[in-house]
């Protein structure tokens, strides 16, 4: 599906969908729960819900209801499971740990760019602490054998997904671990976001040691919080001049992106921002800065490592809209020079998608964008909202 949108702005009041980080972690934390769990939810996306595929794979009940989902926990483990993760990382990297914790013979099944996605050195955590790991064929991932409990040392550099899944999977061990981190942990906010799901039922992972045996005890009720990754698209318009109002974020939030709010601010000067923690703001910030005064972006390395290699796409991005980005090793820098319009190849990424309608709203010609079905990922409703709050777009059905 392609979709050409107008030059204007947005106007309205827009409630935040619910966090799809937050709904990956209570959704586990669910699944391993004492007794049923209600997970306030009214809205969902291929990710949110190959997380439930996965965990019904492992004999947990997840039923999605009208308000969100109703969790019945895993009680009698499969021998054998097939996951299919789609291209969510955030399902393979969280699961595939606690598959090798309940000692499940796995087969993770991957889609779009996901088996091309990094798993060092997770892989070989897993593997020195009694996992067997094989890649059966190009889009599936085997996980074999019994994870002992102990101490699991990995780089914190590559990413935070890494770090949940291990303290998922170190809770399910009978003995006492701990998780040592090497280097900066990058995306620190998102470890901080799973430690706190875990305590909501009543698990201890302070200063990531875990005690063996522990229980997860379901609260009955838990709300999914608004997600400031994918409200980062509405501020970012509002910025940029749409007179809009975005409800149910919490100010409190330990989402990383939480940040756009602050790092917007930063825009209105000429700055350089790091992506160390908030890799995934930069396309929408590289949208604003180059309507706005410019900027520079630092450490993007990770970007690389997306549902694209974000660094170009992000650049091609620009370009394509008559703006100016060029890549210098792992910086990504942006000439505030303004937007005529013209067509972006979302390429398949849900992000680049939205950032180019957030363009849409100041440039000077219309927008098209190729590939627009790709917010499906993380937000289906967003062309729905687009238009709820003004933008006026035609769609083409390719």
């Amino acid at each position: 599906m392609d979709i050409t949108i107008d030059p204007g702005k947005l106007t309205g009041t827009i409630q935040a969908i619910p966090s799809k980080s937050q709904a990956h972690r209570l959704l586990i934390c669910a699944a391993f729960a004492d007794r049923p769990t209600r997970l306030l939810c009214p809205a969902t996306s291929r990710d949110i819900q190959a997380t439930a595929d996965c965990l019904n794979a492992l004999s947990a009940c997840v039923e999605h209801t009208e308000e969100g989902y109703l969790v019945q926990p895993i009680r009698a483990l499969p021998r054998s499971a097939v996951l299919h993760c789609q291209e969510s990382g955030s399902t393979l990297r969280f699961l595939l740990p606690v598959a090798g914790a309940l000692g499940v013979d796995a087969t993770f099944v991957m889609a779009g760019r996901l088996p091309e996605r990094p798993l060092s050195p997770l892989w070989e955590e897993l593997e020195r602490m009694g996992c067997r790991l094989s890649r059966p064929s190009s889009n599936t991932l085997r996980c074999t054998g019994q994870l002992q409990s102990g101490a699991f040392t990995i780089s914190g550099g590559v990413s935070s997904q890494f770090i949940t899944g291990l303290l998922f999977a170190a809770s399910r061990l009978s003995g006492n671990s701990q998780i040592q981190i090497q280097g900066p942990l990058a995306s620190r906010p998102y470890v901080d976001m799973t430690c706190q799901a875990m305590a909501a039922f009543g698990v201890d992972t302070t200063g990531y040691q875990i005690p063996g045996g522990q229980v997860y005890r379901s609260p009955g009720e838990v709300t999914v919080e608004g997600d400031w990754s994918n409200a980062a698209f509405w501020l970012a318009a509002q910025a940029l001049g749409s007179p809009l109002e975005v409800t149910g974020l919490s100010q409190t939030s330990s989402q990383g992106d939480r940040a756009i709010a602050r790092l917007l601010q930063d825009l209105e000067g000429c700055p350089e921002i790091r992506a160390t923690h908030t890799p995934d703001l930069v396309p929408v910030l590289a949208v604003v800065a180059g309507a706005a005064n410019g900027a520079r972006f630092t450490d993007c390395a990770r970007l690389r490592l997306k549902e694209t290699d974000r660094l170009q796409t992000t650049a091609a991005m620009i370009r394509a809209l008559g703006g100016q980005a060029q890549i210098l090793g792992d910086d990504l820098i942006v000439s505030g020079t303004g937007y005529t319009g013209g067509t972006v190849d979302a390429t398949g990424d849900h992000r680049i998608a939205m950032a180019a309608a957030v363009a849409a709203t100041v440039c000077r010609g219309p927008v098209t964008v190729l590939g627009a079905e790709a917010v499906e990922k993380s937000y289906p409703g967003f062309w729905k909202d687009y238009q709820k709050l003004g933008g006026h777009y035609e769609q083409h059905l390719r």
